[in-house]
């Protein structure tokens, strides 16, 4: 029988898992108020205006509960703010404040730190290899 370590799926996995706790580190190091959760749909919303929030859990990789919580914490940080549809009431809209755009910005510089030193002895070649990879296994399980 197979060990987890030689599963492909659970190195993957593992290898997501583990940036992602170094990324939170970092971030609660230098002293950000914000999740990598968090983060994410603030981008999201920030290059997909206007997206539904089933459409937000689906690109950030969340159940719509989880992205429900994670909305409710950005809005009450000033981070988001919900408005109420021009002609139906009962839908709102997602809007990234001033306040949110300025922690993505501030927030820029250490993600693109915190994937350099993850991908530290990883070539060019390799990065490349490992997208043509993903994206076959991304196509094969639709």
């Amino acid at each position: 029988m197979e060990k987890l370590d030689d599963i492909i799926f659970y190195k993957i996995d593992k290898a997501i898992r583990s940036y992602r706790m170094f990324a939170q580190r970092q971030l609660k190091t230098q002293g950000y108020k914000i999740s990598v959760d968090q983060w994410l749909v603030i981008k999201a919303i920030l290059e997909n205006p206007g997206m539904p929030q089933q459409e937000i859990a689906a690109v950030v990789f969340k159940d719509n509960a989880s992205v429900t919580r994670i909305i409710e914490i950005l809005v009450q940080s000033g981070y988001l703010r919900r408005n109420t549809h021009e002609t139906d009431r009962r839908k709102t809209s997602l809007e990234v404040t001033e306040n949110g755009r300025d922690i993505i910005q501030s927030v820029q510089s250490l993600v693109q730190q915190n994937r350099k030193v993850a991908l530290k002895g990883v070539s060019e070649s390799e990065l490349q290899n490992m997208y043509q990879t993903l994206n076959k296994i991304i196509d094969n399980c639709p």
